[in-house]
Formats: C-alpha cells, structure tokens, sequence
C-alpha cells in the first residue's frame, strides 16, 4: 500500500485573487532549489489517524501556529515516488506572518558518511504566491491542487 500524507493548501483572497501558503524544505538537499521545490505543509499519516487531524498536526508542525478555519477536501493526489497526499483547502482570515514561523527539526548524518549528525529545519521558509506564482514554485506532483482550488473557488 502506498503511503500516505495529508496537507493544508492554506490560502486567503487579496486584491489580485486568491494567495496560497507554500513552504519550502529544510535541509541540504534542498538548500539550492527554488522553483519546483515548494510544497503544501504536509506529512505522514499515522496509523489510525484521522487524515485531517494529520494535516492539521502536520501544518502547525511546520509553521508553529494552530490553522483553523473551514477544511473543504480537495483531493487525493499521486506524487512521483508513489506516495499519495490527502489535501484539504482552508481560507485563513489573516495572513500568517511567514518571517516567524518555526519549524519543528530532524536530525540526519552530514556530509554524508561523515559520521557527524546535524539537525535542520523540516521547513526553512513559507511565502505567500498569487495562484501563478505558486504553479511555478510547487512540486510538479502538487500542482494539480492549485487548479483544484482554482475550481474549488469558481476561478476557472
């Protein structure tokens, strides 16, 4: 069975439409990509979790704040590795200030097979992207969301 994860796509209307919450991965790997990068706080479904409690959980995890709101599902969607992420849509009533949030951190060998653990960030960054903006920036595989969304919100 694949695995599974579940998401936010947090997102609040401005005057230019709708802006989505994307944040990008911490950690070597990903210290030097930007666009196609991005992706919708996200993580691993436990087993027996509710998959939106997941999502929940996952989101405050990578922004250090609670998300709450109206939670419409969007969809199951298969990314690359074969991993399916569980979305749901939620309109903020504020932009979250994405100069503070605070992630939580993971620890992995660096440089490789150095023997030395080095701790880093799960998420380094967060940004707010016009729908536009965002199909530039996140993951191939999580872009079916945006027109989900755009959909979702009568924007097609």
């Amino acid at each position: 069975m694949a695995k599974r994860s579940a998401g936010l796509l947090i997102y609040h209307r401005s005057d230019d439409g709708p802006r989505v919450l994307l944040v990008h991965p911490g950690g070597p790997f990903w210290a030097k990509k930007d666009d196609g990068a991005w992706s919708i706080p996200k993580g691993m479904v436990e087993d027996g979790e509710d998959e939106l409690a997941a999502a929940r959980r996952e989101a405050a995890e990578e922004l250090g704040v609670e998300v709450d709101g109206i939670f419409a599902r969007l969809g199951e969607y298969r990314q690359t590795g074969g991993k399916i992420v569980i979305a749901w849509a939620v309109a903020t009533a504020a932009e979250i200030d994405v100069a503070t949030i605070r992630s939580n951190n993971f620890t992995m060998e660096w440089p490789p097979r150095s023997g030395t653990m080095r701790e880093f960030p799960e998420v380094d960054r967060a940004g707010w992207f016009t729908m536009a903006e965002a199909g530039v920036k996140i993951l191939a595989g999580q872009r079916p969301m945006l027109a989900d969304l755009a959909e979702q919100l009568g924007l097609e």
